[in-house]
């Protein structure tokens, strides 16, 4: 346990050092806005729906309060977040995911200095919701009902829910940018995201085969589940896995131990903006609101799928 953690303490280090400043650089850099292609622009705001929604869960899960506190000028007016409380965390945690929040506003900052984006669309955050999702993952109701704040470990399992949906848009956008500063902004973001998800996967993996109290369900099932799920709403195959799967799905179809995910070749799965309204959606269909919007997403591709039309596929 204690090598794990040092090693996962080191990789922090690394990827996460003074992350205020690496994302202020971004803004020095930026272009005019009239310089960045007008295909690339819806492209690069719809990230901001998830953006939002990462900033406020790690924020408000960690300190208590969220954007409407520590950057409220990012927020455009935008409704305040549904559900929302601080997480019952241990010191390890609770310090990485305040990284993650801080990162996020930077993020959110990054994006908006380069198009004019949205305000943030109402989002739900609720332990409600996330008990109603896990419900669904194992197609049945748990008892109690989940509580992603209940401790360190729900919030985990929470966690495995969100920065890999943004990693995977990420993947998927970048083959449709034609300028090179926004590919640069993409890049930088599906960086930093795939960091997240790979500290939360390795966190879950170290306790893989501890049961969540109090469900006799352990950590590798709940992960399984939920990337199930996510296939499954997705609605394009296997775009996720678990940290435990069938050893042909592991690295080079020789090891069952999934930290990371990716295809045969451990390439990153990439999703289109409708496969990610689908899954937080929660309804298989990026038409219906729901899940963690329910008012839907913003931004001209997600709106477009509401009114029946489709910017993006």
């Amino acid at each position: 346990m204690a090598s794990i953690y040092s090693t996962l303490m080191a990789s922090l280090i690394l990827l996460f050092s003074n992350p205020p400043s690496s994302v202020s650089q971004i803004p020095s850099r930026e272009p005019p806005r009239h310089s960045i292609p007008k295909s690339d622009v819806d492209i690069l705001e719809f990230p901001l729906n998830l953006e939002y929604l990462e900033a406020e869960f790690f924020l408000w899960a960690s300190l208590g309060y969220g954007l409407d506190k520590v950057s409220p000028n990012l927020t455009m007016g935008g409704p305040p977040p549904i559900g929302l409380k601080k997480a019952n965390l241990d010191p390890l945690t609770r310090d990485i995911m305040l990284q993650f929040g801080y990162q996020e506003v930077g993020h959110l900052r990054a994006i908006k200095n380069t198009v004019r984006g949205f305000p943030r669309p109402l989002i739900d955050l609720s332990a409600k919701n996330f008990a109603e999702i896990m419900d669904k993952a194992f197609c049945k109701p748990l008892r109690p009902p989940f509580d992603p704040y209940a401790n360190s470990l729900n919030f985990l399992l929470a966690s495995y829910l969100i920065p890999y949906v943004g990693l995977t848009g990420y993947v998927g956008s970048n083959s449709h940018l034609s300028g090179s500063y926004s590919k640069r902004l993409v890049a930088g973001l599906l960086g930093v995201e795939s960091g997240q998800d790979a500290v939360i996967r390795t966190m879950l993996y170290e306790r893989a085969k501890e049961k969540v109290w109090p469900y006799d369900i352990t950590v590798a099932e709940f992960t399984e589940k939920i990337s199930e799920l996510r296939n499954k709403l997705g609605g394009k195959g296997v775009k996720d896995e678990g940290i435990i799967v069938p050893p042909v799905m592991g690295p080079c179809g020789k090891m069952s131990g999934n930290v990371l995910a990716g295809d045969g070749n451990s390439v990153a799965y990439a999703r289109t903006p409708r496969e990610i309204l689908n899954i937080v959606y929660g309804k298989g269909s990026p038409h219906v609101p729901g899940g963690f919007y329910p008012n839907g997403a913003d931004g001209r591709i997600a709106r477009s799928y509401l009114k029946g039309r489709h910017l993006s596929d």
